[in-house]
């Protein structure tokens, strides 16, 4: 897992060089915000709801910074689940833009019955802050070649973050706990029984996703008055660390969403 706000530079420049201003967070357990066991590589969170309390704190902080209005949301991937948690509840923002959010998490049909009942049994007999079988402490960037890798077709994307781990290694990030799992897969489906919120919005997907649910992003998109999915054909998982014609249709994309919804 490679989730840090540092990693995002280039794109809150790329964001300032169109005229929006950008505001970012690391969630609770994840780059340099408060990690919440004594191995600071399990990622963990003890209820996914809590995630909505680093909202409120971003939101509070926006307005406190007197930042110009109106406000707008960006999620990728786990913030796509705790950002579409935030529109169902009245986030005050004009529209919305998710890259590969994670309204479902992929897992292998053979396993997935395997791993939704150990993320319910292993909090049980107090091994809820141990890792799943088949997870790692080490950052899937730093172990994993590029060749072949789930984040990007971009091989100067992809040094950039393993150069950012290897000068700041406490920026990294492992596999999530057994409590992380049975909170996010309880979260993805409440959040697949609920309407989609009254908000313009476009969703981002490559089309060579395989860490998120696609079909949880198919289904949603389908039935989101105002909203629209963009597949962008070739891409990975970090469709704004993709190959530069990649990403920056996403950009464009996004930033014609945003100034478009600016109420006078």
């Amino acid at each position: 897992r490679t989730e840090y706000a540092e990693k995002y530079g280039a794109t809150a420049a790329a964001f300032a060089k169109r005229g929006l201003a950008v505001l970012t967070i690391d969630w609770r357990g994840q780059g340099l915000s408060d990690r919440l066991l004594p191995d600071r590589s399990i990622g963990h969170v003890d209820l996914f709801s809590d995630y909505q309390k680093d909202v409120a704190l971003m939101m509070r902080t926006a307005r406190a910074l007197h930042l110009p209005r109106p406000f707008f949301l960006l999620a990728h991937s786990m913030g796509g689940a705790i950002g579409l948690r935030a529109c169902m509840e009245g986030l005050s923002v004009q529209a919305a833009a998710f890259t590969a959010p994670m309204w479902g998490i992929h897992i292998a049909p053979h396993i997935r019955l395997v791993a939704t009942g150990l993320s319910l049994i292993m909090p049980r007999i107090g091994q809820g802050t141990r890792l799943p079988i088949g997870t790692q402490n080490a950052s899937y960037v730093s172990v994993a070649p590029f060749k072949d890798n789930m984040l990007t077709t971009d091989p100067e994307m992809y040094t950039m973050m393993r150069d950012q781990l290897a000068a700041h290694p406490e920026l990294s990030l492992g596999g999530p706990s057994f409590i992380w799992l049975r909170e996010a897969l309880s979260e993805t489906k409440h959040l697949a029984l609920r309407a989609a919120p009254s908000l313009p919005c476009v969703t981002f997907l490559g089309s060579n996703e395989r860490i998120v649910q696609i079909n949880r992003i198919h289904k949603r998109m389908e039935t989101w008055k105002g909203g629209k999915l963009q597949v962008m054909e070739g891409a990975e998982h970090e469709i704004l660390m993709e190959k530069p014609a990649t990403r920056d249709a996403a950009l464009e994309e996004i930033t014609r969403l945003f100034l478009g919804n600016v109420k006078k």
